[in-house]
């Protein structure tokens, strides 16, 4: 192998230079720049990483990219030592932001690993600059040699000019198989990283990788003479993030301890000797003023030069940070000027501002929270204002940015509700009384929310002009109000208000704030739908359904997408319901929602639809587990229709004892939960033989609604009052826009009329128009649920048999039995091919009803590697969704 480190020696001449051995500066070459870094005695070497390296330096560039204390340099340094070949490795500085001196360093180190393959490449003249015929040669040499170098550029993220990265990816691609590249760096590196990717001439090691596994620091802690049980080292490895430098410190302190075990698992970072450490060696080392800076920056999750000088009261921050990030005084640069502690040393350095400066934090997060408002960065502000106890600022903070809608959806949600959840009494005003309000209403406590919400509107009345952002914050929770009571006229007038508002809100605000407006417009809907004015309501509904997907419109965009089936299924309309259905369960499984309510109620749409096809089973599936969710959704329409659909379950089942529809407490009842709720009432005296309490259910029902006229005409039928019910069929409202799942109830009534008239020509008419209006849907309740007079017309009837045969009715050689059920499913075939390992894997999770997150986080592999085992599932087991495959597997015995 050849030696790695670099020896420069004084009297080697540089061809067509003048001093010896110096770079563009005239300055010799640092040798340490230039030699493999030294591994300490407990250096841990990692074989999954080691070989990872191996397999990466096949392709001709391999990134190494991590934070601070990774453990990259030492890794790499390692690998490097061991490789049988030719090495160069070369350490960047600020000063190769100077392409000159970034190749002639570049130069020297290649001329360590093989001097005669760079005899004819010479050291840039300028620092400035470097001659491009120059970098020709150096690719052109390296394209030559037989066997590949290695070339190492540690801290490449140091090297920031993109002029050197237009260079360096030249030279990478000219000189083909002679070189393969290693960058070690913090920041993605300034080259073409997607045209690498994209080509797969580049492998990646990153922060992730980097980090140390529990059995990794297991053996890293005995190498410092710690055994200790797995448990704590796992502790450990969460606290410390995987961070090398913090589980080394953590070690170093621990074999100094007694017990070392108890040490790790309670030790206070703030008093412990890994803080004596840190505080001795890096704070101590430090001027006054810098010491002052780290101490009251401890209290920021990130900080910029600008941000530090607002609180320390200074204008040198910027240098100072450099200065410190430099010197690697635990202060990680972030980029775009933006740094952070590493979240231990900031831990101690909290203690030590109480003791020092004991008052001055809840000052210091104070001014952090006005900075950080001003800049854009609301929500480190509201922290720091909750921190501060400043609870004044803080919620005028959230009401003012058009933010509270942010409590209800979003990645942001639970954390802001954790935030103001210490909000006390002492707090008043509209946008505390605002923010309370909230809370109560993202928990259904209706009671409480509508309290803080009269509350808030005292208060803006005694201010007199309200701001237009707080009347917007109100207007949203009075219309999350009106729909959690089944309010529909509030929240019309919540419409309203907000409506005046948004005219004074600047429309750059609510650019920024997309959910606002997709919150509201959900809330009036679902009262619109609650108040069975389904046009209104898709008004309101469809845009928010149609936005793009985003984290921060999420939720809304579920439920708009649920409660828009829900419009289809009620108008008829079973197939656009089941596709709106299943987008809404998509959506949720995609941003990891399936518990809320707007999953629950697309999953209730499917089981109606299934019911409406006789697919019972099905049905029940979708049904199972609902209850407590619709108890913690505290959202009337969805408890009412889940209430409307166990019940057509039960009477589809022939539980007639258990079937009725309960009702819903809401300010004002709901139209179509009504009339469900006397359909199913009626239709279960039906089916009993009891034509005259089927007619009495009914009577004062709203005979304008098609499926209560259609009911009672049924019913009236069975009790013998042919005139009443012909003249009621006679004036049945027109199913105009209303689709099949109506219209074929329609067509079934008016048939059976003229079947009981003797008018046998047009009810046969009749049966065959709603035969053809079902298959496509498959709507088999409708004929299930006719009465006995259908079957023989069906059976008699060569033309309607033959429209029925195959999924309404048995095939022929079955004895002709008209208006059954589907005939049950033959035995399961073998699965054609044999699951993998992983496949299995999946399968089984999918059975504890995990999502495709949680399996892919369970697995430790993307979201992405989880559909294409789901695909390759679905397939192999011949099935179409989850529940199927879950089904279809038991059946075989795989799980």
């Amino acid at each position: 192998m050849v030696v790695t480190a670099v020896t420069v020696r004084e009297d080697l001449v540089d061809p067509g230079r003048a001093g010896p051995g110096v770079d563009p500066s005239g300055a010799p070459f640092l040798r340490a720049r230039l030699s493999l870094p030294t591994r300490p005695g407990t250096f841990l070497r990692r074989e999954r990483l080691s070989a990872a390296l191996d397999r990466a330096a096949r392709a001709p560039l391999t990134v190494v990219n991590g934070s601070a204390g990774a453990g990259k340099t030492l890794l790499v340094a390692d690998w490097a030592a061991g490789l049988d070949g030719p090495v160069a490795w070369m350490t960047c500085d600020p000063a190769d932001r100077a392409p000159g001196m970034f190749w002639a360093y570049v130069r020297e180190a290649l001329r360590g690993a093989d001097e005669a393959a760079m005899a004819g490449v010479r050291c840039p003249a300028e620092a400035g600059r470097v001659d491009r015929r120059l970098l020709a040669r150096l690719a052109i040499a390296l394209a030559d040699r037989d066997r590949p170098v290695v070339l190492v550029l540690d801290e490449f993220d140091r090297v920031t000019a993109p002029e050197i990265a237009e260079q360096l990816r030249f030279v990478l691609h000219n000189a083909g198989t002679g070189l393969r590249l290693v960058l070690v760096t913090r920041s993605e590196p300034l080259l073409p990283m997607h045209r690498y990717r994209a080509s797969g001439e580049m492998a990646e090691i990153r922060n992730a990788d980097l980090a140390f596994t529990p059995e990794e620091a297991g053996e890293l802690l005995a190498l410092h003479g710690l055994s200790l049980p797995g448990s704590t080292v796992g502790g450990l490895v969460r606290r410390m993030q995987g961070w090398a430098a913090g589980i080394r410190l953590c070690a170093l302190a621990a074999r100094q301890r007694p017990d070392a075990e108890s040490y790790l698992k309670e030790f206070e970072a703030g008093r412990s000797t890994v803080a004596d450490f840190l505080l001795a060696e890096v704070l101590d080392g430090q001027t006054p003023a810098r010491q002052e800076l780290l101490l009251r920056v401890s209290i920021l999750d990130r900080f910029s030069p600008e941000l530090v000088n607002a609180l320390t009261l200074r204008g040198d921050a910027e240098a100072a940070l450099a200065a410190l990030h430099r010197e690697n005084a635990f202060v990680q640069h972030l980029g775009h000027s933006w740094y952070s502690l590493h979240p231990l040393f900031a831990e101690i350095l909290r203690v030590h501002l109480r003791e020092r400066r004991p008052g001055l934090e809840p000052e210091l997060r104070r001014r952090a929270a006005r900075w950080l408002r001003r800049s854009g960065a609301l929500f480190e502000a509201l922290a720091q204002g909750a921190a501060a106890g400043d609870w004044d600022f803080t919620a005028g903070a959230l009401v003012d940015d058009l933010a509270i809608g942010q409590l209800f959806t979003g990645l942001r949600a639970e954390h802001l509700c954790g935030l103001f959840a210490g909000m006390g009494p002492e707090a008043t005003g509209p946008a505390p009384d605002l923010v309370r309000a909230a809370l109560d209403l993202s928990r259904r406590d209706t009671a409480h929310g509508l309290a803080h919400l009269r509350r808030a509107e005292e208060a803006l009345r005694e201010e007199g002009t309200a701001a237009p952002a707080a009347l917007l914050s109100r207007a949203l929770l009075e219309a999350l109000a009106a729909r959690l009571t089944g309010s529909p006229a509030d929240a019309e007038q919540a419409a309203r208000v907000a409506d005046d508002a948004w005219q004074e809100v600047p429309a750059q605000s609510l650019e920024a704030h997309p959910e606002l407006t997709a919150l509201l417009l959900t809330h009036l809907g679902s009262a619109r739908l609650w108040a069975g004015h389904f046009d209104a309501a898709r008004a309101a509904l469809s845009p928010v359904a149609a936005s793009p997907p985003a984290a921060s419109t999420a939720l809304p965009r579920l439920e708009a997408l649920g409660r828009l089936a829900l419009i289809d299924h009620l108008t008829g309309w079973n197939d656009r319901a089941r596709h709106k259905a299943l987008a809404a369960a998509e959506e949720a499984e995609r941003q990891g929602l399936s518990e809320r309510s707007g999953s629950l109620l697309g999953r209730l749409v499917l089981a109606a639809v299934s019911v409406e096809r006789d697919e019972l089973d099905r049905a029940e599936d979708l049904l199972d587990g609902t209850g407590d969710e619709a108890a913690l959704a505290g959202d009337p329409v969805t408890a009412a229709f889940l209430a409307v659909v166990r019940a057509r379950l039960r009477l589809a089942r022939g539980d007639l004892h258990g079937v009725r529809v309960p009702a819903v407490g809401a300010a004002v009842p709901s139209p179509w939960a009504e009339e469900h709720a006397a359909v199913v009432a009626s239709a279960a005296h039906l089916a009993r033989g009891r034509a005259a309490e089927a007619v009495e259910v009914l009577r004062g029902a709203p005979r304008e609604r098609t499926a209560c006229a259609v009911e009672t005409a049924r019913a009236l039928l069975a009790a013998g009052r042919a005139e009443e019910a012909r003249e009621l069929i006679g004036h049945l409202p027109r199913p105009d826009r209303q689709g099949p799942a109506v219209t074929v109830r329609v067509t079934l009534v008016r048939a059976q009329a003229a079947h009981r008239a003797g008018e046998d020509a047009t009810a046969r008419r009749l049966v065959a128009q709603a035969l053809l209006d079902a298959r496509r849907e498959q709507l088999r309740r409708p004929f299930l649920e006719a009465g006995p007079w259908i079957r023989p017309l069906l059976r008699n009837s060569p033309r309607l048999h033959r429209l029925a045969e195959g999924w309404l009715t048995t095939a022929p050689g079955t004895g002709g039995k008209a208006v059954t059920r589907p005939a049950a499913r033959e035995p399961v075939p073998l699965v054609p091919e044999k699951l993998s390992g992983r496949e299995r894997e999946v399968l089984g999770r999918l059975a504890r009803m995990m999502s495709t997150q949680e399996i892919a986080a369970d697995l430790h592999v993307s979201v992405n590697t989880v559909k294409t085992h789901l695909k390759s599932l679905y397939r192999k087991l011949g099935v179409g969704r989850r529940t199927e495959a879950v089904r279809r597997a038991r059946e075989l015995g795989l799980l």
